[in-house]
Order: structure tokens, then C-alpha cells, then sequence
């Protein structure tokens, strides 16, 4: 015969899952206060330029929609973003506000789910957005 809960037992796994999400939501704050954070879809990407003798490799920032502002035309947003050679500061830059970025999707994820899992702590109830099984 299934042991039935207590309510103080419901109330403490509600309470441990409501901890978690609070440590969740801080990360994502101090990721976010860290630095400049890439926008969605947003990769960094290789190129080569030739040159008369040599060739040379460039990095930038590339997104799926325009969402970088164009350095010589106000108003108007590019796809790419120049971040320069390997190793500048630019390119460093780039490279950590595509991590930040992927951070704070992969931390919302666990949020979401953690706050499906302590609605999960309440079936009787009917809730609005709850997932149908």
C-alpha cells in the first residue's frame, strides 16, 4: 500500500525546489551583471581575407537576423559584428558574450523545469500553462 504524504513533507520539497530556483535566478542575475551578453542565435565565426601576399584570419559575431548597429550608418543593424584577430580583446569579448549567452538559456531551462516540477508537487490543482500529459 503506497505510504500517503504529510503535508509538512509536501511543503518541504516545495520549499527545497522554490530554494533551488532562487540560486538559479541569482546565477543568472550575476552572469548577466558580468558583461555584455550576445543576443540569441548569435555564433562566432571564422573568416579569411586575402591579402596581395598573405592571408589572414578575422573573427566576428554572426547572428541569424540584423541585431548588430551598423558603425557607420545610424539606424541600420547588421547581421555580423568585427571582433578581429584571435587573441584581441574584441575577440575575447565576443567569445565570452556567446558563453554568457548560452549560460543564461541553459540556467532559464532549469528554472522552467524546476518550476514545472513543483507544480508537479500539486495535481489536484488546475493550473493555466501547466503541461497536459
Amino acid at each position: 500500500m503506497p505510504r500517503t504524504e504529510s503535508k509538512l513533507e509536501k511543503t518541504q520539497r516545495a520549499d527545497r525546489i522554490r530554494e533551488a530556483i532562487d540560486a538559479l535566478k541569482r546565477e543568472k542575475v550575476n552572469i548577466e551583471a558580468s558583461g555584455w551578453v550576445a543576443p540569441r542565435d548569435c555564433y562566432i565565426v571564422r573568416y579569411q581575407a586575402k591579402g596581395a601576399k598573405y592571408h589572414y584570419w578575422y573573427y566576428q559575431l554572426k547572428a541569424t537576423s540584423a541585431v548588430f548597429p551598423k558603425a557607420n550608418k545610424q539606424g541600420e543593424f547588421s547581421r555580423f559584428k568585427h571582433v578581429g584577430k584571435a587573441g584581441s580583446q574584441a575577440h575575447i569579448d565576443g567569445v565570452n558574450s556567446v558563453i554568457r549567452r548560452a549560460k543564461i538559456e541553459h540556467l532559464t531551462s532549469a528554472i522552467e523545469d524546476l518550476y514545472e516540477s513543483w507544480l508537479d508537487l500539486y495535481p489536484d490543482e488546475e493550473k493555466p500553462g501547466h503541461r497536459g500529459e
